[in-house]
């Protein structure tokens, strides 16, 4: 009898009759299978199972308190990680009905007692071969999957980088210290992490933020960092920032992209509908951008500006307090109070 190449191969035998257990063990041994144990009772088949990790099982059908039968119902669901347990029942019950319900049960194959020793051993060696490949496609597939990660992490960091320089881009046009957008990018995300949205979705919008004002890189020095206060036509021309940064943005294929132009183009829609560009109002606003919005103006309020100076904290927390309803979202609002981002830095 050809041996497969599976070191030690190990065989766990549940049948309640000694007899039949020492049958089997004899004829594994014959087959050169030195790692074999037994059970005489589905409940001590059960925990073999779970601390043996058997590569094949030889099961009765018919035993006291547990059968087969419940031993297969239980043993099926708790497989993981995709290897292939062959069960190979062996029994003297011959009638087309246990055959059936065994064989739906999940029994890999389905032989008769007493049963030809040349015929067992042929079916433990085939089943035990598949047992074998499947092992190695199983660790294949992880090694696949681990190196996947990889590839995809080693993506997603040069694409942060590629978002972080950008965002930098349109910051240091008046932020020379180019900390606003980290600034709002974090409020943004413990705002989110208090409206109670997904851990993926806090991630995104605390990276799509940073690019909420990338549209400034279209916007003249001359109206961008003027000291004084700018005219109709100054404040006409600094409010296109919302549609340049969408449209830097437009047709991006990932969802941080997606999520970054919807920010650039909404962070200055008002909750009441008097904002721009387009005066959208309530729900028509997305949530990231209406999050965005409070913790974008909180740090313009106590950040040093060529034309104005530095508010103090409690100054901007109650600005940002009486635009609720207003300005802001007031469920957004109370989130923003709620996790003293304003602390933050």
């Amino acid at each position: 009898m050809t041996k497969i190449n599976m070191v030690h191969p190990r065989v766990l035998i549940v049948d309640d009759e000694p007899a039949n257990i020492a049958f089997l063990r004899r004829l594994m041994d014959i087959g050169g299978y030195d790692d074999v144990r037994s059970a005489s009772t589905g409940k001590e088949a059960l925990l073999l199972a779970a601390s043996y990790d058997p590569d094949i099982i030889i099961l009765d059908l018919q035993m006291p308190d547990m059968d087969g039968y419940e031993v297969l119902r239980v043993i099926r669901p708790m497989q993981i990680g995709g290897v292939y347990l062959p069960i190979l029942v062996f029994t003297a019950d011959a009638t087309h009905s246990a055959r059936k319900t065994a064989l739906e049960l999940g029994a890999s194959d389905f032989l008769t007692k007493p049963g030809d020793a040349t015929e067992i051993l042929l079916r433990v060696r085939n089943f035990l071969t598949m047992r074998q490949w499947s092992k190695e496609l199983n660790d294949r597939n992880e090694h696949l999957e681990e190196r996947v990660r990889a590839r995809t992490d080693e993506l997603e960091k040069s694409h942060m980088d590629i978002v972080t320089r950008l965002a930098r881009a349109g910051e240091y046009r008046d932020d020379d210290t180019g900390q606003h957008t980290k600034r709002v990018g974090e409020m943004s995300a413990r705002i989110a992490q208090e409206l109670g949205l997904s851990s993926f979705t806090v991630g995104l919008i605390r990276s799509a933020a940073l690019l909420h004002d990338i549209g400034k890189i279209g916007v003249p020095d001359s109206i961008l960092l003027k000291p004084g206060k700018l005219t109709v036509e100054e404040r006409t021309e600094m409010q296109k920032h919302c549609q340049f940064g969408a449209s830097i943005l437009a047709e991006g294929k990932t969802p941080l992209l997606q999520m970054a132009e919807r920010i650039a183009a909404c962070h200055h829609e008002r909750f009441d509908g008097t904002g721009y560009p387009n005066r959208l109002s309530g729900d028509q606003i997305p949530v990231e951008a209406r999050i965005v919005a409070v913790a974008d103006v909180f740090d313009a309020l106590t950040s040093e500006r060529p034309y104005k100076a530095a508010w103090n904290t409690e100054m901007a927390r109650i600005e940002i307090q009486a635009q609720a309803g207003r300005q802001f979202d007031p469920i957004v609002v109370e989130a923003f109070l709620s996790t003293k981002s304003f602390d933050l830095f």
